[in-house]
């Protein structure tokens, strides 16, 4: 067999699922420079708004198990590309209909969000994970979700100057554009090579009901996905009303557009480093280090006038531990149970996640249109993070296998 350490394959599926991830995560990570000017055209309100943001992550994390489980027979390269297409096709609807109905609930919530079940984490994840060596899978899967926030960097300003310029309709256009380049892409993805030591990880061949009743009787996993619950409530706010709340405070819809960015570049690094560190440390207190830090900066940035520079501060502080939790659930997944059925583990763990993110995005219109303003949901935010930071540290992270269940118990 080739030296993974040079194998061009191993590197064709890192680079595809790096830009794939970059593109689906970019797009969704900019719903929200589409909240003013699409609630004005269609007559909807903020709350109309993130419910369809919410109905996205509520769809993205309920069929995520099922796209997963289909990943780990099929392959990724079939789920991406049908999943893909359902993504272009919630775009364009977006982008055309004038029924809020159609725009927001099925164009945004039901389709991208089954669209982005396909060509998010899951699926990705799973696919470099069988792909890569033990000794470097932590910082290759922490290299692939660093990218889920890469795309951002362009895409955001892209979309801010686009909707300013052309119109939301337009940049909406644009951004289905760019979603079938994602699909072509994908095309090059090819069949994910098995490494020895891969199959001796893969675990027990217990089909994926036998796997998912397994990951459910184990506390340790139940509790790692119910923290989860916080990272998706706090990640999804922010990207949903950040730059509502922002011009609330009276600064300039550029400035929502650069902190975006900016929690793109710092997840970039975030997610890298973290893939590296739980190589070497506890991932689960590196997970539980990661709420407390979200939700003391959250504390801090209300605690302070919000300007411009405290705000591009909190986005990199966000955006360094925005998505640094995805390779620490990984390891986690992958040294509990193995990698055989790992995209659909990953799947149920992330129900949890959307969970959040459908309450997150919901809370926040609901909160505005009530109150006009932000305050009670921010402090949601903080409640959830600090819950998620003590329920994570002490999580059993004791690896659990069909033959070794009864002594696990019994441990």
């Amino acid at each position: 067999m080739t030296n993974v350490k040079g194998s061009p394959g191993l590197w064709r599926i890192v680079l595809v699922a790096a830009a794939v991830m970059s593109v689906s995560m970019g797009l969704r990570q900019c719903f929200g420079l589409f909240l003013a000017p699409s609630t004005a055209a269609l007559g909807a309100s903020a709350a109309a708004f993130g419910f369809a943001v919410a109905l996205h992550n509520l769809v993205w994390g309920l069929s995520q198990p099922f796209v997963g489980a289909l990943g780990d027979r099929f392959g990724a390269r079939p789920v991406l590309l049908c999943c893909g297409l359902l993504y272009v096709a919630g775009l364009l609807l977006f982008a055309v209909s004038g029924s809020r109905f159609v725009a927001l609930d099925i164009g945004i919530g039901l389709l991208t969000g089954l669209g982005i079940a396909g060509t998010g984490f899951g699926v990705l994840l799973g696919a470099v994970s069988r792909a890569a060596p033990p000794e470097r899978r932590g910082w290759l899967v922490g290299l692939v979700s660093g990218a889920g926030s890469a795309g951002v960097l362009v895409l955001a300003p892209l979309g801010e100057a686009l909707i300013a310029q052309a119109g939301w309709r337009e940049a909406a256009l644009a951004f289905a554009g760019i979603c079938v380049a994602m699909v072509a892409l994908s095309l090059l993805l090819g069949k994910v090579p098995a490494q020895g030591s891969t199959r001796q990880e893969a675990g027990p061949a217990l089909g994926a009901w036998g796997a998912a009743r397994m990951a459910m009787g184990h506390p340790g996993f139940v509790a790692m996905s119910v923290a989860f619950f916080a990272c998706g409530f706090q990640l999804m706010f922010i990207t949903t009303h950040l730059p509502r709340f922002l011009g609330l405070c009276g600064l300039a819809p550029s400035v929502g557009a650069s902190a975006l960015a900016v929690i793109g570049v710092c997840n970039a690094i975030g997610s890298y480093a973290f893939g590296l560190l739980g190589q070497r440390y506890s991932p689960k207190r590196l997970l539980a280090g990661i709420y407390a830090t979200r939700t003391a900066a959250i504390v801090l940035y209300l605690a302070t006038p919000v300007t411009e520079p405290s705000t591009l501060v909190f986005a990199a502080v966000m955006g360094a531990t925005w998505l640094g939790v995805v390779p620490l659930v990984s390891a986690l997944i992958g040294r509990l149970f193995g990698l055989a059925n790992f995209s659909l583990l990953f799947g149920l763990a992330f129900v949890c996640h959307q969970l959040g993110g459908f309450a997150g995005a919901w809370l926040g219109g609901i909160v505005l249109d009530a109150t006009g303003g932000y305050d009670a949901a921010w402090w949601a935010l903080v409640g959830v993070g600090a819950a998620a930071a003590l329920l994570q540290w002490p999580m059993d992270d004791r690896p659990r296998s069909a033959d070794s269940r009864p002594q696990a118990a019994a441990a």
